[in-house]
């Protein structure tokens, strides 16, 4: 069963339309009311399509031109739902925070942070890691130096990066260190 759904908030025609051609769509299909019912439904993968702008939706398709082009129609939703998916896919979780690979910034909450290419392998490496991992581990895998190499690249960025997340997120042990290295 297709885990993508489409839905029609308070557009009764819409609805009947898609449902006389709903063995052909890559979506399921429902119809809301009221917008607290999108909520009951626990929805994961989602599109809402509306005649206006709804407040407080981030997916959502507005149409308000009719007659509607049914067939331009599905390919503008199959279109949103493939970006969606990609996007997901682009995006791994570090503990609370979410990390989207593509533009490179920590999300939690509706705040954004930015990073470096170099802050976010930092971040990547940490979280794929069981362990807490050292100096010279950091420096071979996300540098690409020679462990003997003495230097305080690692420390000076580590500092760097969790005084950015604390100024943004307030969190000051989100990358946490120990006599073993570091860890999230």
């Amino acid at each position: 069963m297709n885990n993508q759904t489409l839905v029609i908030y308070d557009f009764k025609v819409l609805y009947e339309i898609l449902t006389e051609i709903e063995n052909y769509l890559n979506f399921n299909l429902i119809k809301i009311n009221k917008l607290k019912e999108l909520n009951s439904n626990s929805l994961e993968n989602y599109l809402v399509i509306s005649d206006k702008k709804k407040k407080d939706v981030e997916e959502q398709i507005i149409v308000n031109k009719l007659p509607i082009d049914i067939n331009k129609l599905i390919e503008i939703i199959n279109i949103k739902f493939l970006k969606k998916k990609y996007s997901q896919q682009s995006e791994i979780n570090l503990g609370n925070y979410k990390l989207n690979l593509n533009s490179r910034s920590m999300h939690k909450n509706g705040i954004s942070l930015n990073l470096t290419e170099r802050e976010a392998n930092i971040l990547i490496f940490l979280n794929n890691s069981q362990k807490p991992v050292n100096i010279s581990e950091l420096q071979t895998e996300v540098w690409g130096h020679n462990s003997k190499l003495e230097t305080h690249t690692v420390e000076t960025h580590i500092y760097r990066l969790r005084k950015k997340i604390n100024n943004i997120f307030n969190d000051k042990s989100f990358i946490k260190s120990s006599k073993s290295g570091y860890i999230i």
